[in-house]
C-alpha cells in the first residue's frame, strides 16, 4: 500500500484468497466489476486483514462512482448533441436558406450525431415522381443522384412508400441498396428514416427519406439512434420544406420581377399618341389578358400630312403571342417607313415574319391603313382583321372589309388595298380586337361589335381619349373577368 518497491511481482491466484509472497502470506481479491483488476492486502489469522476489507470497499465504491460518471458524462455528451441537433434545425427553419444548404446542414449534424460516415438526404420531387437527392457526405460524386419511387430494390423507396424507418445489420445477411447509385456497394449497416412534414391543417406527409450508413464504431445502429431520426423526423421535414417554400417563392418573385419587365419592355414597343401631336387627335387602350399580350398597335407619319395606321392581333395570348408581336411592332415599322402602299406593307411584314409563322401554331389579323386627309381619302388593306370601321360625322359606321386572309394562313395568296373617301376633321377611324368584342358576362353574351359601335356613335363628336374611356369602361363593367387581350383605337385626322 506504501513505502519502497518491494521488488518482486505477485502470482495472479485464480480465486481470492491467500497466496505466499517472499514477504510471506498476502491476501489477494478481485475487483468487482473490473475484469483483470486485483488488489493485494496484508493477511491475519489465515484471512484478509480490516485494512484490506476496508480498501477493497472503499475502492469497489470509488470505481462504482467513477463509472456512473463517466456513465452521466458521456450521457450528457449524448444529449447535448441531441439538444444541438434540435437547435441546428430550429436555425434553419428561422432563416431563408436553399434547400440543398438546409439539406446539406442537416446531413452533417444528423451523421456526426448518430456517427455514421455515409448520410445522405432524398426529397420527393412531385412532377417527376421520384426521390432526388438533395445532400450527401461520405457518397463519391456520382453515386448520389435520383431514385424512382416504385423501385423495387431500394430501402429509400420502399422507406419512402411504407413511411417506416428501416435498420440494418450485415450480421443479419447481405444489404440491400439504399438507392441505385448504392448497388455494388458492400458497406457495414445502414438506416433510413422516412422525413415527414405535416402543413397546418393537413395531415402529415412523407416529403423525403435520411439515409446512414457505415457506423463508426460498430456495425449496427442501434434503437435509440432511430429513435432520435424519427423524433425529429418532422422537425427536419418542417426546415426542409421551409427551405423548399423559400426556394419557391423566390423563384416566383424572379418570375414576376421578369413578367413585369416584360410588361414594361411591350409597352415600350408601343408608340404614344403624343407622337402624332399637331396632326392627329388619338385615343388608345391596349390591355393584355397577362402580363404581356398578342395585341399590338403602331402609327407613324408618313409626310405630306398623312400617316399610317397598323393595328393587329396574334391569336392566343400570353409569351408565344407577345414575342411574336414584338417581332411585327419592329417589322412594321421598317416597311412603314418606306412609305409603300398598304398592300406592299403587309405583303412584307407576312414576309418578314415566315419563319415564324412557319414554325408555330399561330397566326395574326392586321389592319394598316394611310389616312391623306388633303387628298381625302383612307387607302388600307387588312389581312382578316375583323373589326376595322370609318365612323362619319353623320350616318352609319361603314366596315373596311378585310383584303385578304389573316398572316400565317395563306402563305401564298393576294394582299389588295381598298380605298374609301376621308373627311378631313369629322371622321373617326375605329379599329379593336376581338377580345373586346368577343368580351362576355356571366350569363356567356358577348359584348359585341353593336354595343361599342353604338358607344362609338353616341360620342363620335367628343375628342378620341373620351371615346375610348368610354367604350374600355362599358366593356369592364359588362366583362369584369377578361378572357383575351382587349386593344381599341380611335383616330379623327
Amino acid at each position: 500500500m506504501a513505502g519502497p518497491e518491494p521488488g518482486w511481482t505477485p502470482v495472479i491466484p485464480q480465486t481470492a484468497g491467500l497466496g505466499l509472497t517472499p514477504d510471506g502470506p498476502r491476501w489477494f481479491a478481485s475487483v468487482p466489476d473490473e475484469p483483470g483488476l486485483w488488489l493485494e492486502g496484508p493477511a491475519e489469522d489465515g484471512a484478509a486483514s480490516p485494512i484490506a476489507k476496508s480498501t477493497l470497499a472503499v475502492l469497489d465504491h470509488a470505481l462504482r462512482a467513477e463509472r456512473e460518471l463517466a456513465r452521466l458524462s458521456q450521457e450528457l455528451g449524448s444529449r447535448y448533441e441531441e439538444v444541438d441537433l434540435l437547435y441546428t434545425i430550429s436555425e434553419i427553419l428561422g432563416q431563408t436558406v436553399r434547400l440543398e444548404e438546409a439539406a446539406r446542414i442537416i446531413v452533417r449534424a444528423v451523421s456526426s450525431v448518430v456517427g455514421a460516415r455515409r448520410a445522405s438526404i432524398v426529397v420527393h420531387d412531385e412532377q417527376a415522381g421520384v426521390l432526388r437527392t438533395v445532400a450527401a457526405q461520405g457518397i463519391p460524386p456520382g453515386r448520389a443522384g435520383v431514385i424512382r419511387i416504385d423501385d423495387p430494390d431500394s430501402i429509400a423507396a420502399r422507406v419512402f412508400r411504407e413511411r417506416k424507418a428501416m435498420i440494418g445489420d450485415p450480421a443479419e445477411g447481405p444489404l440491400p441498396a439504399i438507392g441505385k447509385q448504392e448497388r455494388g456497394y458492400q458497406g457495414t449497416a445502414f438506416m433510413s428514416v422516412p422525413i415527414s412534414y405535416a402543413a397546418p391543417g393537413a395531415p402529415a406527409r412523407c416529403i423525403g427519406v435520411v439515409n446512414l450508413t457505415d457506423r463508426i464504431g460498430g456495425d449496427r445502429f442501434a434503437p435509440t439512434d432511430r429513435k432520435l431520426i424519427s423524433a425529429i423526423a418532422n422537425q427536419i421535414g418542417a426546415a426542409l420544406e421551409n427551405a423548399r417554400l423559400v426556394a419557391r417563392d423566390r423563384e416566383q418573385q424572379r418570375l414576376e420581377r421578369e413578367l413585369e419587365l416584360a410588361k414594361h419592355l411591350q409597352q415600350g414597343l408601343l408608340p404614344a399618341p403624343s407622337v402624332l401631336s399637331g396632326d392627329a387627335q388619338v385615343g388608345v387602350r391596349c390591355v393584355a389578358l397577362e402580363s404581356v399580350g398578342g395585341d399590338f398597335y403602331t402609327f407613324s407619319r408618313l409626310g405630306l400630312g398623312r400617316v399610317g395606321v397598323m393595328v393587329g392581333d396574334v391569336s392566343s395570348h400570353g409569351f408565344a403571342a407577345a414575342l411574336l408581336m414584338a417581332s411585327a411592332v419592329s417589322a412594321a415599322g421598317i416597311h412603314a417607313s418606306a412609305a409603300g402602299t398598304p398592300d406592299e406593307v403587309l405583303a412584307a411584314l407576312r414576309e418578314s415574319l415566315a419563319d415564324k409563322l412557319s414554325s408555330s401554331d399561330n397566326y395574326l389579323t392586321v389592319f394598316y391603313g394611310v389616312l391623306d386627309p388633303f387628298n381625302g381619302r383612307l387607302t388600307y388593306a387588312s389581312a382578316g382583321h375583323p373589326y376595322a370601321f370609318r365612323v362619319p360625322g353623320d350616318g352609319p359606321p361603314a366596315r373596311l372589309d378585310a383584303t385578304a386572309p389573316p398572316l400565317g394562313l395563306g402563305a401564298d395568296a393576294a394582299i389588295a388595298s381598298q380605298t374609301s373617301p376621308w373627311v378631313s376633321g369629322v371622321d373617326l377611324l375605329c379599329v379593336w380586337t376581338d377580345g373586346l368584342a368577343d368580351a362576355t358576362d356571366d350569363g356567356g353574351e358577348p359584348f359585341g361589335e353593336d354595343r361599342i359601335l353604338e358607344a362609338i356613335g353616341a360620342r363620335r363628336l367628343d375628342h378620341p381619349e373620351r371615346i375610348v374611356e368610354a367604350v374600355m369602361a362599358a366593356a369592364d363593367r359588362f366583362s369584369p373577368r377578361p378572357s383575351d387581350d382587349r386593344t381599341l383605337l380611335v383616330m379623327r385626322i
